[in-house]
């Protein structure tokens, strides 16, 4: 797999305030990549340094196999963004945004095959400000592909928008990887990201502290699975602690919860207390470390702290 972004040891400060601390990662071509962290961790300084709207402290940067600091014209060819907000005319329509955009370039794609792709058609003749919130993101999408880029960088491309909408926007960003484009993008859904991205960043304090696909993160959690339970009659707390794994519990009287290093085992012997003293299973369920948990094991906050 050909690396598109190659980013290495990437520094930002604004005065005293390191924003960005020797940040390195990579995005291989096909492959979509999150950077999560807390507010302030240094998610859109990192975006905006490496897109060319901030000049980094340090560090080097490769888009493409160019090198992005000495060559930013030539990256910017290749490369598309869609950051928090999309600030156009009031009356501008989508199809003229896009001849706009398009002709700043000097390879564009049609106009009418962004309209296309990003289900415009119905507003393509309307002014931008009649656009709801999920119209408006999908024309800023449509913007960032009127050069055909290699490379996208999403920041937030979907906060603040309806699932039916926020649904129809992952479709898109989904379809990316299979045209072979490299995609870095931020999110504040920890949802979105284990469905979207085949490998997260996670960034704290302007620092990388993690990285791995959503399953490796989440295999390597401290956070132990969760067994909740509920008995048709009352069971002693003290027994329930003293179950084989059993880290820790909370219980009252006829539900709880218990924290097991040893998931089968646990059970086992539970199922066996509960049918030796002719007590009955209500409720049992499993509950394994989720992204989630693992963020906030690593970061000691949530993502939208």
């Amino acid at each position: 797999m050909a690396l598109k972004i190659i980013v290495r040891d990437l520094k930002k400060s604004y005065g005293p305030h390191e924003a960005v601390r020797g940040v390195s990662l990579e995005v291989g071509e096909g492959e979509i990549v999150g950077l999560l962290g807390p507010n302030g961790a240094g998610k859109t300084t990192t975006l905006e340094c490496v897109i060319g709207l901030r000049r980094p402290d340090a560090g080097t940067i490769q888009l493409c196999g160019i090198d992005a600091l000495a060559e930013p014209e030539k990256v910017k060819e290749l490369i598309g963004a869609q950051l928090q907000a999309t600030a156009l005319q009031d009356k501008i329509t989508p199809r003229e945004a896009l001849r706009l955009f398009g002709a700043f370039y000097a390879k564009s794609a049609r106009v009418e095959d962004l309209i296309e792709r990003f289900s415009l058609g119905e507003k393509a003749d309307a002014s931008f400000d009649s656009l709801s919130g999920g119209q408006k993101q999908r024309l800023a999408l449509a913007l960032a592909f009127v050069n055909d880029p290699q490379v996208l960088f999403l920041d937030e491309p979907t906060s603040g928008l309806d699932p039916q909408s926020r649904r129809e926007l992952h479709g898109s960003i989904e379809k990316m990887r299979g045209e072979g484009r490299a995609v870095l993008l931020t999110t504040h859904y920890i949802e979105e990201a284990q469905q979207l991205c085949d490998r997260i960043a996670i960034i704290d304090h302007g620092r990388i502290i993690s990285t791995g696909t959503p399953d490796e993160l989440i295999a390597n959690a401290k956070t132990l699975p969760c067994i909740l339970l509920q008995t048709s009659k009352p069971i002693e707390a003290k027994r329930v602690e003293n179950l084989p794994g059993v880290q820790s519990a909370k219980w009252n009287v006829d539900r709880g919860e218990m924290k097991t290093n040893h998931v089968s085992r646990t059970v086992i012997e539970l199922v066996k207390m509960i049918g030796a003293e002719g007590n009955e299973l209500v409720d049992l369920q499993i509950r394994k470390p989720s992204l989630e948990d693992v963020f906030i094991e690593l970061t000691g906050s949530s993502l939208r702290d």
